[in-house]
């Protein structure tokens, strides 16, 4: 997601505060990582979910609400993909999605 300027401490701050107990809330959720470009115009963020139906149900829920979340960090709107999870050596998880 592009961002923008100046918004990294309230994007963290957000993201803690706002969207990780969202998150938290939604069937089948198991993790959550957020990387900040160096320049820090750029933002990452990574879901992981037990399975891709799991997934899809927080994309139609409650995603909206975490973009309503994001919208004074965000700069247009973040691009969202899934992926299957093939090696990890942090977490096993079935599906990743990138908000």
């Amino acid at each position: 997601m592009k961002l923008k300027a100046n918004s990294t401490s309230e994007l963290t701050r957000i993201n803690t505060n706002q969207i990780i107990p969202i998150l938290r809330k939604q069937r089948g959720f198991r993790g959550e990582t957020l990387f900040i470009a160096p320049e820090r115009s750029e933002a990452t963020a990574n879901s992981f979910w037990d399975t891709e139906e799991d997934a899809e149900a927080y994309g139609r829920t409650a995603y909206p609400e975490v973009l309503k979340a994001l919208a004074q960090v965000l700069d247009g709107k973040p691009a969202v993909a899934s992926f299957e999870f093939a090696t990890s050596t942090f977490h096993r998880s079935a599906t990743v999605g990138i908000a």
